[in-house]
């Protein structure tokens, strides 16, 4: 089938992205498959990485069909652009249907894309991950290709005001050696080793980028920035999830979030 709306959308991004002087610094992209399938794996610490992690493939020529959830496809707006570019809805309370069709994507060739850690991390390090990545690529026999970003918290993400417009920003995109786990092997294992390898390459991404300054918002607490450590960051998380349960007990919904949360 045609893609139709998809490679407009990525058209339009790149146009952004030299409007706004984005600094984009590439590394690895030679780890992308350029056929088959793929489990992309990136951390997660914008709103936006969907369009970062994906950018990551374009080297190859690859589109990545993202697991985002279900209320992005419900709005009015964004929902006719990610069906249309074929990305997969996730219900958080019944993910069985959106696994399934990751699989069958991926035994079709394609190239999934998946936030292991599930939400932002306000940390800006690593979260604990799920180990859903691990057993699509078993499942199917494909690689789990690692990815880090960094700069576009600056962009967008959880608690903080939207500054989407903002100019020369650097964006770091390290794309890690595949992981090959195979069927029978200990999914704890692969995702431990999956995190160590994302955590390898968000710590060097945020070692080698441009600027690095201290007392900042956007830095990460272990080096010099007023992130919220890991754990405080968890109580943060743990806190918000507890509100969401009783507002949603209470009858009010639970609070949504924007895409890739």
């Amino acid at each position: 089938m045609a893609e139709i709306v998809y490679p407009p959308v990525i058209a339009a991004a790149r146009t952004l992205f030299r409007v706004l002087d984005y600094r984009f610094h590439l590394e690895g992209t030679e780890h992308v498959p350029s056929t088959g399938g793929a489990v992309l794996v990136s951390n997660h610490i914008s709103y936006l990485d969907f369009i970062f992690a994906g950018y990551a493939a374009l080297p190859a020529r690859r589109l990545v069909r993202f697991m985002a959830k279900q209320d992005v496809f419900d709005h009015k707006i964004s929902g006719p652009l990610m069906r249309g570019m074929k990305h997969i809805p996730v219900d958080r309370g019944a993910g069985a249907g959106s696994y399934a069709t990751a699989l069958r994507m991926l035994k079709a060739g394609e190239m999934v894309g998946v936030f292991a850690e599930a939400t932002i991390s306000r940390s800006f390090t690593v979260k604990e991950i799920k180990n859903g990545a691990i057993r699509m690529a078993q499942a199917t026999k494909v690689p789990v290709i690692p990815v880090a970003l960094w700069g576009t918290q600056r962009l967008w993400t959880k608690g903080r005001e939207r500054r989407i417009f903002q100019r020369h920003v650097p964006i770091t995109i390290l794309v890690g050696e595949p992981i090959h786990p195979k069927r029978g092997e200990d999914v704890a294992e692969h995702t431990t080793a999956l995190h160590a390898r994302l955590s390898e390459l968000v710590d060097r991404a945020q070692r080698t980028y441009p600027e690095i300054p201290q007392g900042v918002w956007w830095q990460p607490a272990h080096l010099g920035g007023t992130a919220p450590t890991p754990e405080e960051a968890a109580a943060l998380d743990a806190a918000e999830a507890e509100a969401r349960a009783a507002k949603k007990a209470a009858g009010g919904g639970a609070h949504e979030e924007p895409a890739g949360t």
